[in-house]
């Protein structure tokens, strides 16, 4: 039996290297567009009332530490703020996946949205052409004047690049160094029972769709989030969310749609048990939890305050 356990153990191991890739180096292109993308990321101009900034509801490892972000006015917003790390390798935006394009998810969320920056087309837009940092900046970026769709495009060419390479997981894919192994026992345990069925890619998740308790119904409020149903209206969306990513987890606590989760253990834990139907002991938790803090990257340096 051990050694049928370990000739397993050894091809998992062996086929995590076809089945999960490393995040690529940043290619920097239009340093100058990426640069306003990067004032506008960290100015509260782009807020209703002048008092919050992108990074404000992004600063660590792309989220913030929040249950729910705080927004236009102390609001609290209705579910978790997902990371902006990453955002190229994912399929779809939002926990519902309403929108297709980096363009469309600032329009779709955070410019607009009354509980978070709660602005609108035209006072962004003027805001931009009365600045005269932004005038220079957009003359240097674009040879225009400032525009909401300009400004639209510069900022994404800034999240393009927050992209957190170098991981101890990457290194290890790319043969640079060796899990230890208590987090090749995590993997392993990832990949046998079944977790890296939605979490998988690139990015560990960002590619499907999922039900919140797919195999043990979970008994939440329905209606409560702003589930895929509320995209589709499709009955059998209800509960359904996007696959978070499962890159930089431990840093970006609390978890789920409903930031009710706050210790990766807990996380692991209840994943497991409903959504792959499998209770775990506490030893597997921890190496589950070992393996996944090797998807933690470096921060971007694009986003840097210095840069």
């Amino acid at each position: 039996m051990k050694t049928l356990f370990g000739l397993i153990f050894i091809s998992v191991l062996l086929y995590s290297n076809e089945l999960f890739k490393a995040l690529p180096e940043v290619n920097i292109k239009n340093s100058e567009k990426i640069d306003l993308g990067k004032e506008l990321f960290y100015d509260p101009i782009l807020s209703k009332n002048k008092d919050i900034s992108c990074f404000n509801c992004h600063h660590t490892y792309g989220a913030d530490n929040k249950k729910f972000s705080i927004g236009d006015q102390g609001k609290e917003g209705m579910i978790n703020t997902p990371s902006v790390f990453n955002l190229p390798f994912k399929k779809r935006y939002f926990w519902n996946g309403r929108s297709e394009t980096l363009e469309k998810q600032l329009i779709d969320g955070p410019l607009f949205n009354p509980h978070e920056m709660a602005n609108d087309k035209e006072t962004i837009e003027n805001r931009l052409k009365a600045s005269q940092k932004y005038q220079e900046l957009f003359k240097k970026a674009y040879d225009k004047t400032p525009s909401f769709k300009l400004m639209l495009d510069a900022l994404v060419k800034f999240q393009e690049t927050l992209i957190s390479t170098n991981s101890k997981f990457d290194k290890y894919l790319k043969g640079e160094l060796e899990l230890s192994q208590k987090e090749k026992k995590g993997l392993s345990l990832f990949i046998t029972y079944g977790c890296v069925s939605c979490h998988n890619g690139i990015i560990f998740g960002g590619n499907s769709f999922q039900k919140f308790g797919s195999v043990i119904q979970k008994d939440e409020a329905k209606g409560a989030w702003e589930d895929r149903y509320s995209v589709t209206k499709n009955e059998k969306d209800k509960m359904v969310f996007l696959v978070p990513s499962l890159r930089n987890i431990d840093k970006t606590a609390p978890y789920f749609h409903s930031g009710d989760i706050w210790d990766l253990k807990d996380a692991i834990k209840l994943m497991s048990y409903y959504n792959v139907g499998v209770v775990l002991d506490d030893k597997e938790i921890e190496e589950i939890e070992e393996f996944l803090k090797t998807l933690t990257g470096e921060i971007p340096k694009t986003l840097e305050k210095d840069q």
